[in-house]
């Protein structure tokens, strides 16, 4: 059923269909293109704009949003909870170090101020201490905060969640 012949006939077939996918899209590619190099190098012009108001300070606006006061004294310290799933991995409650210190007390508690654990120089010598602003503004972007940290975290974009977890901290011994 299956000779040499017969699959000789399906391979010319499939490289055949294959050969007349590619032609087709190289067609519809000179066919439809937009750029420069069809336009004899000249910008090609949009022929229309849709206003969104960006160019009033409509997007600093929306931006700008609460405080984070504001945010921090509505926040749901079940819903940090949840949260503090993502930092779980390198800290704990439970006044034990992991890959990071323990964070059983943070809030209000000196930056780099868990006796016996390894912090970078960089957080060793920062100073001050975790009320929830700072710890807000660390948690958003640690390595921007504190330039050298060892936290390898990316941070938490949300307002929401950074007041979130911050108020689970500070419920559970933080």
């Amino acid at each position: 059923m299956f000779d040499t012949m017969t699959l000789t006939k399906a391979g010319g077939a499939l490289c055949g269909a294959f050969l007349i996918f590619l032609l087709g899209k190289w067609a519809a590619e000179s066919l439809y293109h937009t750029g420069a190099v069809a336009h004899g190098d000249e910008e090609v012009a949009q022929a229309y704009v849709i206003d969104t108001g960006a160019e009033e300070g409509g997007e600093a606006a929306a931006d700008e949003g609460p405080d984070f006061a504001t945010i921090y004294a509505s926040a749901d310290a079940a819903a940090g909870e949840k949260v503090f799933g993502k930092c779980k991995a390198c800290h704990k409650l439970d006044g034990s170090n992991g890959t990071g210190p323990h964070l059983d007390g943070v809030v209000d508690r000196a930056v780099g101020g868990v006796a016996g654990f390894g912090y970078s120089d960089s957080m060793a010598s920062h100073g001050g201490n975790w009320d929830p602003e700072t710890l807000s503004h660390f948690l958003e972007n640690p390595k921007g905060f504190i330039a050298g940290t060892k936290m390898s975290f990316a941070g938490l974009k949300k307002i929401e969640d950074r007041a979130n977890v911050i108020a689970y901290l500070a419920a559970n011994g933080g």
